[in-house]
């Protein structure tokens, strides 16, 4: 049995309150801004890593079309039913949901963008899931990467640590990886 990657399962009680949260941040702050800043395009194949309700997942799918796929990855079960619901609603037929830790049995450089926001800080082992984002990016690949909760200086030395992204750029307190 693998190590546990992320250091709790929220219960569904917290996930609930949470998805609420981000129905009202949403309002006030645009997935489509941080959806922009992850440079997608149509027909690209996105990893939503922790995509939660699904608010960014939703947009994501739009953007990349019929011609792209969108996966969103969660660890708790409440969260698939939630991206697939919401999926079913706007006939989105190009999201795939995955529930799981870390290991997403996605091919091998399968990936264009990996979306990771507001995550890095619940995870617990960092190693396992950025070797698991590198191996399904595609060579030059981009990881669009935000978390309020962590500075900059812990952001940057986590990610580029093994020399597995570098940053591209950064927008505000968004990142921009690159696979290497």
């Amino acid at each position: 049995m693998s190590k546990q990657t992320v250091n709790r399962t929220q219960s569904n009680l917290d996930f609930r309150f949470m998805s609420y949260f981000f129905l009202i941040r949403d309002i006030f702050h645009s997935p489509k801004i941080k959806i922009n800043k992850s440079e997608i395009n149509s027909g690209d194949k996105v990893l939503d890593y922790g995509c939660g309700s699904g608010s960014y997942t939703i947009i994501a799918a739009e953007v990349v079309g019929e011609s792209g796929k969108v996966y969103a990855v969660d660890i708790h079960p409440l969260a698939i039913k939630k991206v697939e619901k919401k999926a079913a609603k706007k006939n989105l037929y190009n999201i795939k949901t995955i529930q799981t830790d870390c290991d997403t049995a996605l091919k091998n450089q399968s990936i264009d963008v990996v979306m990771c926001f507001d995550v890095l800080h619940d995870i617990t082992d960092k190693e396992r899931i950025l070797k698991e984002w590198h191996r399904v990016l595609k060579n030059g690949g981009k990881l669009g990467f935000d978390d309020h909760h962590t500075k900059k200086d812990e952001i940057l030395e986590v990610i580029t640590r093994n020399n597995l992204f570098k940053l591209e750029k950064q927008i505000e307190k968004f990142y921009l990886f690159i696979k290497i």
